[in-house]
């Protein structure tokens, strides 16, 4: 079960269950991967709804692959994730809440 305090969300792909996290080397990842200068891009179009397809597929990839998955982007594209596109992309806006909103305590 996913730990939303701690920035986990739950994502079903091929039928098994399994938790995301965008830890430091995660975000690291997706930087990279996006190509930007920094994640406030990436946030601000998840922000105004003005995400694009590769931005759900980098964020809930780097999210995996922080809760351990080992899997590549590649063989992510071939699973189905339970839920669709609209599953997907709600995984990666959660992701990216769970990481950047300030903890209260």
């Amino acid at each position: 079960m996913a730990n939303p305090l701690a920035g986990e969300v739950e994502i079903r792909i091929g039928g098994e269950r399994r938790i995301c996290k965008l830890t430091l080397g995660a975000l690291a990842e997706l930087e990279a991967d996006l190509r930007e200068e920094s994640l406030i891009a990436l946030i601000e179009r998840f922000d105004h709804g003005s995400y694009r397809a590769a931005d759900i597929l980098a964020v809930v990839v780097a999210g995996l692959r922080g809760g351990g998955w080992e899997g590549t982007r590649d063989e992510f594209m071939s699973l189905d994730v339970d839920g669709g596109v609209t599953e997907a992309a709600r995984v990666a806006a959660r992701l990216l809440v769970g990481a950047f909103a300030p903890f209260e305590q």
